[in-house]
């Protein structure tokens, strides 16, 4: 999976389709409202119960910015207004409290993640309150592989704010970019300077965080291969560690924000397929490796030692280390995967406050996976992350004849094998080279919920 994958414009294009991003299986438009606060507690209540406590890692997600960026699909409120920081912690604090006496202080915490919207919209005096509130209701782990995460919008960074952070124990950072082209930000809005991303990263390798992702977009308006090209070159000369590299989806009648983009500005599917190519050449020749879907990381990186080792893991916060963690989310609109169930809080921050004003878990909807739901999201993870399935292990976890069992699955990849985007024998199902830019194409061929039409087309973006 580490090489970079080669380029076949004219496959991608055939296969560009809509279909889940599968950072988890079943997807969220399967959880249901009948899954609540009983359900999750009972969740929580089994998993303290097996016999290998399972560690934890905590999501937090913060919903504000200052300011809205129009490509922007995330669950965010736009505000200027800091005392909202305030009273939101204070409900965030109150739901920690409320999480914590579920689990059992055996269960150390691996790691944590803030999310947003713009988690530096809190100050590092209120992040500082967040992480004491957790770790009074949580243990943390003490292990030098603990991950503490955070995402930063670099325009909103004051001195002392990296240096206060990794005082908390924060050793990863995430920075949002998208493009250095000031024709593009001024049509997204999102203005942002070369000097003020690189005074960021220089400060976090300055006070010892292990690793620096920064994120770009590919598919905005005004983008050009010149424009985009100068981008990615300003920003490999950085050496972030990890890149993500996200497809553009215009989906205006799902994200408001997107309504004001002009259509015509955005380029062609050629030239989009093209800044693709252009960023798999120029990664490729500064040395990072491919992990999967839209993320490249250096051969030291841990993700890269994780694929190795085939210890790498997906779930809502993208790729991760730390395959053998429940994930905790709280905070408005934010999911948990605790045992055999997904959860999710209120995505609409009323109903979220309401829930906590009452004293009660905010839990919305989720579902309770059955076996099925279990064998298909261990395969599908399995593709994502190492772009291969070791087929007789996973009818020894399961108690399955493979090839009965998933008979229409696999006639589903018979076109995608005629291609060569993969190779399916008698012991493995292998994404090829050509193949791994469509991961999400080939996972999807194993997906029950789509092929019974319980998921709608129209809620995922395409695959390129």
């Amino acid at each position: 999976m580490a090489a970079i994958p080669p380029f076949d414009a004219d496959l991608l294009r055939r296969y560009d389709r809509p279909g889940p991003r599968y950072t988890s299986y079943p997807t969220a438009p399967q959880f249901k409202p009948g899954f609540g606060p009983a359900e999750f507690a009972k969740a929580a209540r089994l998993s303290n119960d097996d016999p290998i406590p399972r560690r934890l890692s905590l999501y937090a997600h913060v919903p504000f910015c200052f300011s809205p960026c129009f490509y922007c699909g995330c669950n965010r409120i736009i505000t200027r207004d800091l005392a909202r920081a305030e009273t939101y912690l204070a409900r965030l604090v109150r739901e920690v409290a409320l999480l914590g006496p579920l689990f059992d202080r055996d269960r150390e915490v691996l790691q944590i993640h803030l999310g947003g919207g713009t988690p530096n919209f809190f100050s590092p005096t209120q992040i500082g309150e967040l992480l004491e509130s957790l770790n009074t209701h949580f243990r943390f782990s003490q292990s030098p592989a603990r991950d503490f995460s955070i995402e930063l919008d670099p325009r909103f960074i004051n001195k002392g704010d990296i240096e206060a952070l990794a005082f908390m124990g924060f050793n990863r950072a995430s920075l949002g970019v998208q493009d250095f082209d000031p024709a593009v930000q001024a049509a997204v809005n999102r203005i942002q300077s070369v000097e003020e991303t690189q005074a960021v990263i220089d400060d976090c390798r300055k006070h010892g965080f292990r690793s620096v992702n920064v994120d770009l977009i590919y598919g905005l308006p005004r983008q050009t291969r010149e424009g985009f090209g100068r981008t990615l070159d300003t920003v490999v000369a950085t050496r972030p560690d990890r890149l993500a590299i996200y497809s553009y989806a215009h989906m205006p009648q799902l994200f408001r924000p997107q309504k004001q983009i002009d259509e015509a500005l955005l380029p062609s599917a050629e030239d989009k397929l093209g800044l693709l190519q252009l960023a798999i050449e120029k990664l490729s020749a500064a040395g990072y490796r491919y992990i999967g879907m839209d993320h490249f990381a250096l051969p030291g990186d841990d993700l890269s030692v994780a694929q190795e080792k085939g210890g790498l893991h997906r779930n809502f916060m993208g790729y991760t280390t730390h395959a053998d963690c429940d994930l905790v989310g709280m905070g408005v609109s934010a999911i948990s995967h605790v045992g055999d169930t997904y959860s999710q809080n209120p995505r609409d921050l009323p109903s979220w406050e309401i829930a906590i004003d009452n004293g009660r878990l905010p839990t919305w909807r989720g579902m309770q996976l059955d076996a099925d739901d279990v064998l298909r999201a261990d395969l599908i993870q399995q593709l994502m992350c190492q772009g291969e399935v070791d087929i007789p292990e996973l009818e020894e976890r399961h108690a399955i004849d493979f090839g009965l069992y998933f008979q229409d699955d696999l006639a589903r990849l018979l076109p995608l094998q005629a291609d060569g985007l993969v190779e399916v024998s008698a012991t493995r199902i292998t994404a090829t080279s050509r193949g791994r830019l469509l991961l999400r194409i080939i996972a999807a061929c194993f997906d029950r919920y789509l092929h019974q039409a319980q998921a709608e087309p129209a809620r995922f973006s395409k695959a390129i």
